[in-house]
């Protein structure tokens, strides 16, 4: 029989108070223990801390998952420009190749985001109600949802490479990179099970192996690069094949560590014997969650691409200008989008553990975070716009429309804040069709519209492009707290 845990009567001062009592034979007064442990948890982010998400104070909590989370973000952003570095010593051709590319398998992402959210949702879930043993099993139904995703990817993207080329609008000598192409499809394999290895790893609070797998992955994806594309040393010659290679061969490695790691039975979740088995229900139950994520995936992206096209009716420099400012604001925000996902987690495990109201106080807690973080980032944009767009490129009309879009598209990540802590806050309890229908209203039904309509009928030009980018943002943040409110994502059962 499970003793169901006494909730904390007050909010984040509590979480703070909870100190002295979950460190027994504390010394001094509450406020001095939660200050130093606070600064404790920064060290303790990177090493690695087993806790118990659902009792300790909610400031740690956030600093123990967000920070690796943050540095793993960090190190796939790192990885993306030494990889294109690299790439481009092999010519124009090649970069077009590997953007082509990416443009098409961002759908196998949006497929493995999908499961991962499910995952997550899931893992957490268990063990916050202590069940250890069903979230292995859980562990065990992802991966066989992953490798079963992934053959057929493979297959269709290995035997129809070059035609996926084509069909982008490659031309002749664009189109000879497709080994580029058909190397990374065939190892689709590796993107599923590294992104979904660490779903596991993140549902169940360990998100510093999660932190290790991407390191070390990408880590050795950038050390083989110039090794197999230029044939340094022992090392074939291969190319634009040769980056993919390093690629895949980088994230088997990771995914072999996780492997390991999974099935060595130290860690929360562990895969034994007994959870490798089919299980129905469960397996069923992830993939109920994870489609409507891949829904929502899909209709943000589409709407981002639909964006990028209206905005490239008025011309190359604006369209340079707008992707200069995307560049800087994507890296800018990785912080935010780790402590968005330590909001998945502290979620489904505080509703596992059955603390409903703890798991809203980690929301508010979290959205509080993130808008303080972005709203010193859309400043900093705001005053500085000018040099940091100059550090890429001196054309002065690119200057002019990359400064415009920064200032005025990051005064809309202050609400931003709120909005992806919202999102993922559904997400880990496993409700993923609500932020996908905010996506498509938000996106599809005003930001697109409104954009054009700004931008055309009205005569605003590309800056009501961008305006309609806030104001479809704030619409976000507004809907998402209504419904956050409503409270109906606490019953939601996984």
């Amino acid at each position: 029989m499970k003793i169901k845990t006494p909730e904390p009567p007050s909010a984040d001062a509590t979480d703070f108070r909870m100190l002295e009592n979950d460190r027994p034979g504390g010394t001094g007064t509450a406020p001095d223990k939660a200050e130093q442990s606070l600064w404790r948890a920064v060290p303790d982010a990177i090493r690695g801390s087993r806790e118990d998400y659902t009792r300790i104070p909610l400031p740690r909590a956030i600093v123990l998952l967000a920070i690796p989370m943050m540095l793993e973000l960090v190190m796939e952003s790192t990885f993306g420009l030494v990889d294109i570095y690299f790439v481009g010593k092999l010519g124009p051709p090649a970069i077009a190749a590997v953007g082509l590319t990416g443009s098409v398998i961002i759908m196998v992402f949006a497929i493995v985001m999908g499961l991962s959210m499910g995952t997550t949702a899931t893992v957490a879930r268990r063990i916050g109600e202590g069940d250890p043993e069903a979230a292995g099993l859980a562990a065990w139904q992802a991966i066989l949802a992953g490798v079963m995703g992934a053959a057929p990817v493979s297959l269709a993207g290995y035997l129809l490479a070059p035609d996926l080329l084509r069909w982008m609008g490659a031309s002749p000598e664009i189109e000879a990179g497709y080994r580029y192409t058909a190397v990374l499809f065939a190892g689709s394999v590796t993107i599923f099970l590294l992104f979904l290895n660490n779903a596991i790893f993140r549902g169940s609070g360990d998100a510093v192996t999660a932190m290790r797998a991407l390191w070390l992955a990408n880590l050795l994806n950038i050390a083989l690069d110039p090794l197999l594309i230029f044939g340094i040393g022992p090392f074939p010659e291969l190319g634009l094949a040769g980056a993919a290679l390093a690629t895949t061969l980088g994230r088997g490695i990771g995914v072999v560590y996780q492997l390991a790691v999974l099935f060595g039975g130290r860690r929360k979740v562990s895969i034994s014997r007994a959870s490798m088995r089919w299980d129905g229900p469960v397996f069923w139950s992830l993939l109920r969650i994870s489609v409507t994520g891949m829904v929502q995936f899909f209709v943000a992206t589409a709407a981002w691409l639909g964006l990028t096209r209206i905005i490239a009716l008025f011309g190359g420099t604006v369209l340079a200008g707008y992707t200069l400012a995307l560049r800087l604001i994507h890296v800018a925000i990785l912080p935010s989008w780790g402590v968005s996902n330590a909001t998945a987690t502290l979620v489904g495990q505080n509703l596992g553990a059955k603390r409903p109201e703890r798991a809203e106080r980690a929301v508010i807690l979290t959205g509080f975070v993130n808008f303080a973080m972005l709203s010193v980032i859309s400043l900093a944009f705001w005053q500085f716009a000018e040099p940091l767009v100059k550090v890429f490129t001196t054309d002065a009309e690119v200057v002019s429309n990359g400064v415009q879009s920064l200032k005025i598209l990051s005064a809309g990540y202050i609400f931003g804040g709120f909005s992806m802590v919202f999102g993922q806050a559904f997400n880990g309890a496993g409700d993923t069709s609500t932020p996908a229908w905010v996506n498509f209203l938000c996106y599809w039904c005003w930001q697109l519209p409104l954009g054009y309509a700004l931008a055309k009928p009205f005569g605003f030009g590309v800056a009501g492009v961008y305006a309609a980018v806030v104001i479809s943002g704030a619409t976000w943040a507004i809907i998402g707290y209504i419904l956050f409110r409503r409270g109906s994502w606490k019953k939601f059962q996984v």
